[in-house]
């Protein structure tokens, strides 16, 4: 199987009206969400920098950029196959990254900061995070 067949894209709408803006990153339906509650938490890299450039053996994660621009890198771990593509905050979608694909999120902006916002299915572990330079 593909590093494309393996992670799943799941495109978002934005519902926006005189207040501002509502957006769902998980409604309870998407693949492979697990039966306990993992971790969700928000992340933000400064223009030119990163987040993630590690995988994880056993965890699968969602990342949906909500604000800002991210180039996004993944590595299969298994068959070394790489992918690469850029996800916004204009055109929001939530990325499904199994468990053994390496994953970098790199903000190309000069001037903006990106935002994530991330829904771990198992609570933090440190030997469930693998450093890989995904940035070379």
């Amino acid at each position: 199987m593909s590093l494309k067949d393996k992670i799943q894209l799941i495109e978002r709408k934005v519902l926006i009206d005189d207040r501002g803006w509502f957006l769902k990153v998980l409604n309870g339906k998407e693949e492979h969400l697990p039966n306990h509650t993992g971790e969700i938490y928000m992340t933000m890299a400064k223009p030119g920098e990163w987040r993630a450039n590690h995988y994880h053996p056993v965890t699968a994660e969602w990342f949906t950029v909500f604000s800002g621009e991210a180039k996004v890198i993944l590595e299969d771990m298994d068959t070394g196959e790489k992918l690469s593509f850029i996800m916004t905050g204009d055109t929001p979608a939530t990325l499904f990254v199994p468990a053994r694909i390496a994953h970098v999120f790199i903000n190309n902006s000069t001037t903006a900061q990106m935002f994530l916002v991330v829904y771990s299915e198992n609570l933090y572990d440190p030997t469930d995070t693998i450093s890989h330079n995904l940035l070379n």
